[in-house]
Order: C-alpha cells, then sequence, then structure tokens
C-alpha cells in the first residue's frame, strides 16, 4: 500500500452514487472534499462513522467541505444504508476498488485472524485545487469527524 500523502494530486475519479449518477471529483473543484474510505456499509463502525458525519453536515459546510464516503459495496446497497441511517451525504461505489487503490488506501488486513485484502478506513480532505490537503489515519470510528472538525478549526 502506497498511502497518498499531504500535497500530492488528488487521482481523478468518477464513481456511481447511491442514485446511480455518476460523480466526478473533477465537479467539485473549488470546494474542500473529504473523501472517506469505509470497508462495508451497515456495519457498526462504519454505521457510527457515517451518523456522526451526518451529525457534522452543518459544521463541515461552514469549511466549504463536501463529504464522499467511498467502499466497494455495490450500488444497490447505497441506498439503503442512506435511508436506513438518515444519511446526507453521497456515497459512492467503487467495487472493483481502482479508487481505493488510486489512494493507496486498499490492501493487505487481518480480522479475527484471518489474513485478506480489503479497504483501509483512511480519509483525504481534497483542497480547491484538487491537491491533498490532510490525511486522517490515526482515528477510531467514533471520533473521525472530530478529527476533521479540530484540523478545520485549527
Amino acid at each position: 500500500m502506497n498511502i497518498l500523502a499531504a500535497g500530492q494530486p488528488a487521482p481523478a475519479f468518477s464513481l456511481p452514487d447511491q442514485d446511480n449518477n455518476t460523480v466526478s471529483l473533477d465537479a467539485l473543484k473549488g470546494k474542500k472534499v473529504l473523501v472517506y474510505f469505509y470497508p462495508k456499509a451497515m456495519t457498526p463502525g462504519c454505521t457510527v462513522q457515517a451518523q456522526n458525519l451526518r451529525d457534522s453536515k452543518e459544521q463541515l459546510e461552514k469549511h466549504n467541505v463536501v463529504v464522499l464516503g467511498i467502499s466497494p459495496d455495490p450500488v444497490k446497497r447505497l441506498p439503503k444504508f442512506i435511508e436506513k441511517e438518515s444519511l446526507n451525504f453521497t456515497l459512492l461505489s467503487d467495487e472493483d476498488h481502482a479508487v481505493a487503490d488510486a489512494f493507496g488506501v486498499w490492501g493487505p488486513k487481518k480480522f479475527m485472524g484471518k489474513e485478506y485484502d480489503g479497504i483501509h478506513r483512511i480519509s483525504f480532505l481534497i483542497n480547491e485545487k484538487g491537491q491533498v490537503e490532510q490525511v486522517f489515519d490515526k482515528f477510531k470510528t467514533k471520533d473521525h469527524h472530530q478529527v476533521v472538525l479540530d484540523y478545520l478549526q485549527g
């Protein structure tokens, strides 16, 4: 895994959202974009992380930040997650994990003694010019939103 670092250009991407509309990073130039990678919709850690981002939307918007959640979930799973948790931001499907690879967050993981490849829970704040401004890789799912807000208010 070769995780992108602050100062590097963010890889251009276009992915289907929960409504199967294509969302591209280029279309969001001029705004800050929090690209957060999560392993799987409707699992406990991912749910807590998403709920807290949902509840922080107003504070994030004050800093001109748009949230994009990316997982390898198929498009058809995403609307269920949004509806169940009343999410107020866009979720994107990266089934072939090409975008996760480009950001360097797809790689070996261990869970209950088993090794497998999957998404590492890492977030990137992309600045208005499309560069990685900050990488968030040290947080607990329940604190993720606060780590991001602390950085923005920094």
